[in-house]
Protein backbone atom coordinates (compact mmCIF):
# COMPACT_ATOMS: atom_id res chain seq x y z
CA UNK A 1 0.00 0.00 0.00
CA UNK A 2 1.60 3.43 -1.06
CA UNK A 3 0.72 6.78 0.99
CA UNK A 4 1.14 10.26 -0.16
CA UNK A 5 0.82 13.41 2.27
CA UNK A 6 -0.33 16.20 0.35
CA UNK A 7 1.03 19.56 2.52
CA UNK A 8 1.69 23.00 1.32
CA UNK A 9 3.80 25.89 1.46
CA UNK A 10 0.60 27.77 3.27
CA UNK A 11 -3.01 27.64 3.91
CA UNK A 12 -5.23 28.21 0.79
CA UNK A 13 -2.78 27.23 -1.24
CA UNK A 14 -5.37 24.38 -3.12
CA UNK A 15 -4.57 21.41 -1.19
CA UNK A 16 -7.97 20.09 -1.40
CA UNK A 17 -8.49 20.41 -4.91
CA UNK A 18 -5.36 19.22 -5.92
CA UNK A 19 -5.69 16.23 -3.51
CA UNK A 20 -9.14 15.51 -4.92
CA UNK A 21 -7.84 15.68 -8.59
CA UNK A 22 -5.10 13.35 -7.45
CA UNK A 23 -7.68 11.21 -6.17
CA UNK A 24 -9.88 11.20 -9.26
CA UNK A 25 -6.70 10.56 -11.76
CA UNK A 26 -5.54 7.50 -9.64
CA UNK A 27 -9.02 6.01 -9.11
CA UNK A 28 -9.22 6.65 -13.27
CA UNK A 29 -6.26 4.28 -13.46
CA UNK A 30 -8.25 1.53 -11.71
CA UNK A 31 -6.07 2.17 -8.09
CA UNK A 32 -8.30 2.19 -5.71
CA UNK A 33 -7.54 5.10 -3.49
CA UNK A 34 -8.80 6.45 0.00
CA UNK A 35 -8.93 9.87 1.20
CA UNK A 36 -7.98 11.27 4.87
CA UNK A 37 -7.95 14.67 6.18
CA UNK A 38 -6.85 14.47 9.74
CA UNK A 39 -7.59 17.54 11.26
CA UNK A 40 -10.48 20.05 9.80
CA UNK A 41 -11.74 23.20 10.88
CA UNK A 42 -13.84 26.03 10.27
CA UNK A 43 -17.70 26.24 10.28
CA UNK A 44 -19.63 22.32 10.47
CA UNK A 45 -21.76 21.98 7.27
CA UNK A 46 -25.36 20.87 8.13
CA UNK A 47 -25.75 17.87 6.03
CA UNK A 48 -23.17 15.39 5.07
CA UNK A 49 -19.88 15.65 6.36
CA UNK A 50 -18.69 18.79 8.76
CA UNK A 51 -16.11 19.93 6.46
CA UNK A 52 -16.43 20.54 3.36
CA UNK A 53 -13.48 19.57 2.58
CA UNK A 54 -13.64 16.00 3.63
CA UNK A 55 -16.86 15.97 1.52
CA UNK A 56 -14.91 17.17 -1.77
CA UNK A 57 -12.48 14.31 -0.92
CA UNK A 58 -14.86 11.55 -0.47
CA UNK A 59 -16.43 12.68 -3.86
CA UNK A 60 -13.72 12.37 -5.60
CA UNK A 61 -12.30 8.92 -4.59
CA UNK A 62 -15.90 7.64 -4.42
CA UNK A 63 -14.99 6.18 -1.15
CA UNK A 64 -17.72 5.28 1.67
CA UNK A 65 -15.23 4.86 4.11
CA UNK A 66 -17.09 6.76 7.83
CA UNK A 67 -16.55 9.78 8.52
CA UNK A 68 -14.46 8.98 11.56
CA UNK A 69 -11.77 7.38 9.59
CA UNK A 70 -11.10 10.17 6.99
CA UNK A 71 -11.26 13.28 9.60
CA UNK A 72 -10.81 11.98 12.83
CA UNK A 73 -10.99 15.47 14.93
CA UNK A 74 -13.05 18.41 13.19
CA UNK A 75 -12.69 22.26 14.83
CA UNK A 76 -15.97 24.30 14.76
CA UNK A 77 -13.01 27.39 14.18
CA UNK A 78 -11.45 28.83 11.20
CA UNK A 79 -7.87 27.73 12.85
CA UNK A 80 -4.77 25.52 13.62
CA UNK A 81 -5.31 22.11 15.76
CA UNK A 82 -3.32 23.98 18.45
CA UNK A 83 -5.22 27.89 18.46
CA UNK A 84 -8.50 25.29 18.43
CA UNK A 85 -7.09 23.73 21.86
CA UNK A 86 -6.38 26.75 23.35
CA UNK A 87 -9.72 28.43 22.32
CA UNK A 88 -12.22 25.73 22.66
CA UNK A 89 -10.29 23.45 25.09
CA UNK A 90 -10.47 20.39 23.02
CA UNK A 91 -6.86 18.48 22.39
CA UNK A 92 -5.90 17.38 19.38
CA UNK A 93 -5.30 13.64 19.60
CA UNK A 94 -2.46 12.24 17.81
CA UNK A 95 -2.97 9.03 18.97
CA UNK A 96 -6.30 8.81 17.29
CA UNK A 97 -5.20 10.26 14.06
CA UNK A 98 -2.38 7.96 13.40
CA UNK A 99 -4.48 4.74 14.63
CA UNK A 100 -7.21 5.90 11.84
CA UNK A 101 -4.53 6.42 9.92
CA UNK A 102 -3.29 2.41 9.92
CA UNK A 103 -7.26 1.63 9.79
CA UNK A 104 -7.90 3.58 6.50
CA UNK A 105 -4.57 2.57 4.97
CA UNK A 106 -5.61 -1.16 5.28
CA UNK A 107 -9.32 -0.43 3.58
CA UNK A 108 -7.01 0.70 0.34
CA UNK A 109 -4.38 0.65 -2.51
CA UNK A 110 -3.56 3.78 -1.97
CA UNK A 111 -3.91 6.55 0.42
CA UNK A 112 -3.82 10.13 0.08
CA UNK A 113 -3.43 12.48 3.21
CA UNK A 114 -4.57 15.90 2.91
CA UNK A 115 -2.30 18.39 5.43
CA UNK A 116 -4.22 21.54 7.41
CA UNK A 117 -1.96 24.83 6.54
CA UNK A 118 1.82 24.54 5.78
CA UNK A 119 4.03 21.86 6.66
CA UNK A 120 4.67 24.13 10.56
CA UNK A 121 1.45 24.54 11.41
CA UNK A 122 1.11 23.96 15.01
CA UNK A 123 -0.85 20.93 16.47
CA UNK A 124 0.51 20.83 19.89
CA UNK A 125 3.53 22.10 22.10
CA UNK A 126 6.99 21.47 19.57
CA UNK A 127 4.40 19.04 17.63
CA UNK A 128 3.62 20.13 14.17
CA UNK A 129 2.25 19.03 10.72
CA UNK A 130 5.51 17.87 10.08
CA UNK A 131 6.00 15.72 12.92
CA UNK A 132 2.58 13.83 12.06
CA UNK A 133 4.30 13.56 8.11
CA UNK A 134 7.21 12.09 10.16
CA UNK A 135 5.54 9.47 12.17
CA UNK A 136 2.94 8.36 9.10
CA UNK A 137 6.54 7.32 7.32
CA UNK A 138 5.08 8.49 4.06
CA UNK A 139 6.57 11.04 1.62
CA UNK A 140 5.09 14.28 0.78
CA UNK A 141 4.30 16.06 -2.20
CA UNK A 142 4.17 19.82 -1.73
CA UNK A 143 1.39 22.38 -3.50
CA UNK A 144 2.54 25.66 -4.13
CA UNK A 145 1.30 28.45 -5.55
CA UNK A 146 2.72 30.65 -8.18
CA UNK A 147 2.47 34.24 -6.75
CA UNK A 148 5.59 36.38 -6.05
CA UNK A 149 7.07 35.26 -2.53
CA UNK A 150 6.57 31.22 -3.33
CA UNK A 151 10.04 30.52 -3.81
CA UNK A 152 10.73 32.03 -0.53
CA UNK A 153 7.41 29.46 1.03
CA UNK A 154 8.68 26.84 -1.10
CA UNK A 155 12.39 26.81 -0.39
CA UNK A 156 11.74 26.82 3.55
CA UNK A 157 9.11 23.93 3.15
CA UNK A 158 11.51 21.54 1.52
CA UNK A 159 14.60 22.91 3.85
CA UNK A 160 12.27 21.50 7.09
CA UNK A 161 11.28 18.33 4.87
CA UNK A 162 15.11 17.78 4.64
CA UNK A 163 15.64 18.59 8.40
CA UNK A 164 13.37 15.92 9.51
CA UNK A 165 14.14 13.41 6.67
CA UNK A 166 11.04 13.37 5.13
CA UNK A 167 10.91 12.00 1.42
CA UNK A 168 9.78 14.49 -1.08
CA UNK A 169 8.04 13.01 -4.02
CA UNK A 170 7.54 16.29 -5.68
CA UNK A 171 6.54 19.82 -6.25
CA UNK A 172 3.09 20.76 -7.83
CA UNK A 173 2.47 24.52 -8.45
CA UNK A 174 -1.66 25.69 -8.07
CA UNK A 175 -1.38 28.52 -10.83
CA UNK A 176 -4.15 30.12 -10.40
CA UNK A 177 -2.48 33.35 -8.83
CA UNK A 178 -1.04 36.44 -11.23
CA UNK A 179 2.87 36.15 -10.75
CA UNK A 180 5.40 33.77 -12.00
CA UNK A 181 5.74 32.84 -15.30
CA UNK A 182 4.92 28.65 -15.34
CA UNK A 183 7.84 27.97 -17.31
CA UNK A 184 10.43 30.64 -14.98
CA UNK A 185 8.87 29.28 -11.94
CA UNK A 186 9.18 25.71 -12.91
CA UNK A 187 12.97 25.58 -13.85
CA UNK A 188 13.81 27.87 -10.39
CA UNK A 189 11.89 25.53 -8.38
CA UNK A 190 13.71 22.31 -9.52
CA UNK A 191 17.34 24.10 -9.26
CA UNK A 192 17.03 25.86 -6.09
CA UNK A 193 15.74 22.74 -4.44
CA UNK A 194 16.62 20.04 -6.69
CA UNK A 195 13.42 18.64 -6.07
CA UNK A 196 10.91 17.22 -8.89
CA UNK A 197 8.12 19.36 -9.98
CA UNK A 198 5.40 17.24 -10.71
CA UNK A 199 3.29 19.97 -13.02
CA UNK A 200 1.35 22.85 -13.02
CA UNK A 201 -2.41 22.90 -12.74
CA UNK A 202 -4.04 25.79 -14.05
CA UNK A 203 -7.13 27.50 -12.54
CA UNK A 204 -10.14 24.99 -12.38
CA UNK A 205 -13.66 26.27 -13.18
CA UNK A 206 -15.55 22.83 -13.77
CA UNK A 207 -14.60 20.57 -10.38
CA UNK A 208 -16.61 17.69 -12.21
CA UNK A 209 -15.11 13.89 -12.15
CA UNK A 210 -14.15 14.41 -16.10
CA UNK A 211 -12.92 17.60 -15.82
CA UNK A 212 -10.61 17.14 -13.24
CA UNK A 213 -9.09 13.16 -14.64
CA UNK A 214 -8.97 15.57 -17.97
CA UNK A 215 -6.72 18.60 -16.12
CA UNK A 216 -4.51 16.31 -13.88
CA UNK A 217 -3.69 13.60 -16.39
CA UNK A 218 -2.66 16.67 -19.07
CA UNK A 219 -0.81 18.57 -16.64
CA UNK A 220 0.96 16.68 -14.03
CA UNK A 221 3.85 13.82 -14.23
CA UNK A 222 1.45 10.82 -12.60
CA UNK A 223 4.17 7.88 -13.14
CA UNK A 224 6.50 9.70 -11.35
CA UNK A 225 3.88 10.30 -8.32
CA UNK A 226 2.79 6.53 -8.17
CA UNK A 227 6.18 4.98 -8.56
Amino acid sequence: MKSLFITGTDTDVGKTYVTAGLAVAIRKMNIDVGVMKPFAAGTAQKKGFKSEDVEILSRAAQTSDPESLMNPQFFPIAASPYTAWKNLKTKPRINLILDSFKKISKLHDMLLVEGMGGIMTPILNDYYVINLIKEMKIPAVIVTRSKIGTVNHTIMTCKMCEKYKIPIKGIIINNFDEGYAENDLKRDLRNLTGIRVLGSIPFIDDLSDSSLHKIFKKNLDLKSILS
